[in-house]
């Protein structure tokens, strides 16, 4: 491949911030591109001061009279000025607000400091579970052995807060260095951070975490002995939803459980998360998609790049017949903007090709929603606009289409077909949106199986097997339908 195929076809698989990151990087590295925003807005502003400088020069006897007369402050403006104070009153004092300290640092600005310090530590979005802990830790007054093996616990916590390493285990690794440190004082200091927050962080298993937070809570709260017996003797049962027999063992009445039940789904299962940093990526949408009078209008994102040109001044510089250093580095870098230039086109061109066809074959998405979604694939495109379906996949990937329903990445609107009674096709999209719609509609008490949701769609024309259905559900992350059980 061409130097200008390889970087076209770079710019084209690129992600709206990865491509502002190229366009940076290109502004600096070439001087022959310039932004043309820049260049407009310096135009405009010089037009406007030679605009007004004409009118300067036609009013310049007017001016010179109005500044005569203005000159000389009038007897009300000179009052005025002579009653201004030199110093303004103001509420408080300068050595109230700001007291100097000395070279040693003085003792009042040591506490501001220091908890300016744990506010960022502690809110700091980078912050993670270990770190709060390890913040905790720091001001529980304990032992250095105590401390040491406080680490240890802390270090062997994944990012849920569960014990990934046994007491045993965690004992075993402090017995070469002190021989004398027994399972039980390990025991003690785990049991202290368990007291840690978040409530039921350091827990072995999920029936350990559970309990832990049963434990913190008031003995007032209601229902508190009824669901610590459920957690600690009938963990299989409540796992299973065997409400039946979960009512037997506990000898308690429907809505009794039912009470215990919103005790214990008050937990949290995973402490852990409510501490580790938000990985949440933020996404620009590349292209908009809007319904006006009836039709729908594709449209490129303005802001995801500067506008671009050759800056006119350096281009000048270069010359045909000169074959000197300067003149080959201006003539190379003339080069590798207009490429650079005709690869932004062309990323442009072909997006917005690609989302008018994706635009044009989903229009009963953008009207309807999920379940109208239409079998699509890449060669169906690629065919529409006469272009190859490795590109097609390339300025799919990483690509965002803002539509009234939300931002979808362009991958999105591509699914694999089912057929139907009728002869036609229904995609694999739009069966994902009925399986969600079926089972947000079932009974909780007989909530709908795989094979019954098998059955209920071929009622409706879309053969699906029993394996398909349990891939699709699985896919929209719900549970199987002895999970989703529970009382109403």
């Amino acid at each position: 491949m061409t130097p200008q195929l390889q970087q076209a076809i770079k710019l084209l698989q690129l992600s709206t911030l990865d491509l502002q990151q190229e366009i940076q990087q290109a502004l600096e590295s070439n001087p022959m591109l310039d932004v043309t925003e820049e260049s407009e807005t310096e135009q405009q502003q010089e037009n406007t001061d030679q605009s007004e400088l004409i009118d300067l020069s036609k009013n310049t006897e007017t001016k010179a009279e109005t500044t005569s007369e203005d000159a000389e402050p009038t007897t009300e403006e000179s009052d005025w000025q002579d009653n201004i104070p030199e110093d303004l009153p103001v509420d408080t004092q300068w050595d109230d607000v700001y007291q100097a300290s000395s070279s040693s640092g003085s003792l009042s600005s040591a506490p501001a400091d220091s908890g300016d310090y744990d506010i960022d530590s502690r809110n700091s979005l980078t912050e993670s579970l270990q770190d709060h802990l390890h913040w905790q830790l720091n001001l529980t007054r304990m032992s250095d052995t105590d401390r040491l093996i406080g680490i240890a616990i802390i270090d062997a916590l994944d990012n849920n807060g569960r014990l990934t390493l046994s007491t045993e285990e965690i004992h075993a690794g402090f017995a070469e260095d002190n021989p004398d440190l027994e399972l039980d004082e390990v025991m003690a200091v785990l049991h202290r951070i368990q007291h840690f927050d978040p409530p039921g962080v350091a827990a072995k298993d999920l029936q350990d975490c559970l309990l832990i937070q049963l434990k913190q809570l008031s003995p007032e709260t209601p229902w508190l002995k009824e669901a610590k017996l459920i957690i600690d003797r009938h963990m299989n049962l409540l796992g299973n939803r065997d409400y039946a027999q979960l009512m037997r063992r506990s000898k308690l009445k429907e809505p009794q459980l039912k009470e215990v039940l919103q005790l214990i789904q008050s937990l949290n299962p995973n402490p852990g998360e409510m501490i580790s940093p938000d990985t949440t990526e933020y996404v620009v949408p590349d292209v908009f998609v809007k319904k006006i009078k009836g039709r729908w209008i594709v449209e490129l994102n303005p802001d995801i790049a500067p506008k671009l040109r050759i800056n006119s001044d350096y281009a000048s510089l270069v010359k045909r017949a000169d074959s000197s250093e300067d003149n080959t580095y201006l003539r190379d870098n003339l080069q590798e903007a207009r490429w650079f230039l005709k690869s932004l086109q062309s990323r442009n061109e072909t997006l917005m090709k690609v989302a008018t066809k994706i635009v044009e074959h989903q229009r009963g998405f953008l009207d309807y929603g999920d379940e109208a979604m239409k079998p699509l694939v890449l060669h169906d495109i690629a065919d529409a606009v006469e272009m190859h379906e490795s590109t097609i996949s390339r300025v799919t990937t990483q690509k965002y289409m803002h539509t009234p329903r939300g931002i979808f990445e362009l991958k999105y609107f591509f699914s694999s077909h089912v057929s139907t009674d009728s002869g036609g096709e229904c995609s694999s999209t739009a069966i994902r949106a009925l399986i969600k719609k079926l089972i947000a509609a079932e009974n909780p008490r007989k909530p709908l199986s795989d094979s019954k949701i098998t059955t209920i769609l071929g009622e409706q024309g879309i053969k699906v097997a029993r394996r398909t259905i349990a891939k699709y559900r699985e896919s929209l992350v719900i549970p199987p339908s002895n999970e989703r059980k529970r009382l109403v």
